[in-house]
């Protein structure tokens, strides 16, 4: 594995979720065309699902290392990853990965690399860094509000942005969540602080500077924006079906539907959805995942009949559908999305507004923010947090179709225009920034 000579060799760590590992790849894409030859170290069962997206123009130059957690009870290596993992096997995957650091510190001894880039609940990559006198830099794969709104929570001061804001349900849901959650806030402090000089960021100066600001002054660190490090599509024979039915539908006609590839709607959650769409009557691609293990037909979930009224309308598939390519067509004309950080910013990237349906975690920040920013609208719920299809509906409408959508809806693709723009200057910002701190380590 020996590395081209003067390139400089990074050593990735993201936390073993699609959601993190997606935007570390993207970024080591971006990185091997500034001269850097990138480790991307991650379990064989994470590898194994980015295999494919390391084409062949960065094979020589992103290497897949395996990182193998021990075995623990309930752990089998399929569980090695969030994805389709058990919510109730979160904390012990979380604590394998943490007792595989001593065999992080051996690839590092091997390797030698210039740098590592950590994760956010992983301050044990920091220090195994560090006692090797290897600079190490967190990336953050949150926007910095939320960041800075999680740090602020346990304080007695109020958030200095009053536009993002939690309701009394969101609040309970969020402080149950971190209990329960990998990367408590302690954690995220830890890593915030082992962070050599400066904060990798995944988000752009043009809407989260002032938020960008308030983080670096909190932890008394450079933030530095990475850009939205949004995943390249590809192009499979198996797109061909969803490609043609787009293909039948006007322009800016349709919405996508999907709620993240680690969050599964309940069944309250799915009929609520569904009669939302069909009282829209917009078209519509509605992703539905289950969790893995669980043998339930979409016929099954969906509303007795949904499916024969709503005929060539909707399409629903399941448990996977390609976002980024289904984003890009003429026809989609918004996104009811769950506002996860990566779907935000392949929102903006793509010029589609957002319908805002957050369920947990930071998603709520981020829908506020998409409603301050106005890139999009939020379907409002009942004061317990239960959606209700009607307003649903009536905002499926509004973005799409209705005429006082149409500041949004403008708004969205300058918003792109302005972020599609910039096109490398905050990667060379990174790199300079990198270059710094490996020449005096």
């Amino acid at each position: 594995m020996e590395a081209k000579k003067n390139t400089i060799t990074v050593l990735m760590l993201p936390w073993l979720a699609h959601g993190h590992i997606s935007p570390f790849l993207e970024l080591a894409k971006k990185l091997t065309n500034k001269n850097f030859h990138i480790y991307m170290c991650s379990t064989p069962v994470n590898l194994n699902s980015i295999k494919e997206s390391v084409t062949e123009k960065y094979s020589q130059l992103i290497e897949l290392v395996e990182i193998h957690l021990p075995s623990l009870p309930n752990l089998p290596p399929h569980y090695h990853t969030t994805n389709g993992l058990p919510s109730h096997l979160m904390n012990t995957l979380k604590t394998a990965f943490e007792m595989a650091a001593p065999k992080f510190s051996k690839i590092l001894h091997t390797l030698k690399p210039d740098l590592v880039i950590y994760d956010f609940n992983q301050p044990w990559a920091a220090d195994s860094a560090s006692s090797m006198n290897i600079p190490a830099v967190l990336l953050l794969t949150f926007g910095a509000a939320d960041v800075s709104f999680a740090i602020q929570m346990s304080t007695e001061e109020k958030f200095p942005f009053p536009e993002i804001y939690l309701r009394e349900y969101e609040m309970l849901s969020l402080k149950e969540a971190i209990t329960d959650a990998p990367g408590n806030k302690f954690e995220l402090e830890e890593a915030l602080r082992r962070s050599r000089d400066i904060i990798l960021v995944k988000t752009c100066k043009d809407f989260e500077g002032k938020y960008m600001d308030y983080l670096s002054t909190l932890v008394s660190k450079k933030i530095v924006p990475v850009g939205s490090l949004v995943q390249e599509s590809i192009d499979r024979d198996d797109h061909e079906e969803i490609t043609q039915w787009l293909d039948k539908k006007e322009e800016c006609s349709s919405v996508f539907v999907s709620f993240g590839s680690e969050y599964f709607l309940s069944n309250e959650q799915i009929h609520a959805v569904a009669q939302g769409l069909e009282l829209s009557k917009v078209n519509f691609i509605w992703v539905i995942r289950f969790p893995q293990g669980e043998k339930i037909s979409i016929q099954d979930a969906l509303p007795e009949g949904f499916l024969e009224r709503v005929g060539e309308r909707g399409m629903v598939m399941d448990g996977w559908a390609p976002q980024a390519t289904i984003l890009q067509h003429p026809s989609i004309g918004g996104f009811v999305s769950h506002c996860g950080w990566s779907s935000f910013m392949e929102s903006m990237k793509f010029g589609v507004p957002i319908i805002a349906m957050p369920m947990h975690l930071d998603q709520p920040m981020n829908a506020r923010l998409v409603e301050y920013i106005e890139m999009g609208v939020e379907a409002l719920r009942d004061e317990n947090g239960k959606l209700q299809s009607e307003e649903i509906a009536k905002v499926i409408r509004k973005v799409v179709a209705d005429e006082s959508g149409e500041a949004v809806r403008k708004k969205v693709k300058e918003l792109s225009e302005k972020m599609n723009m910039k096109g490398d200057e905050e990667i060379d910002e990174v790199v300079e920034e990198l270059v710094a701190l490996c020449s005096y380590k």
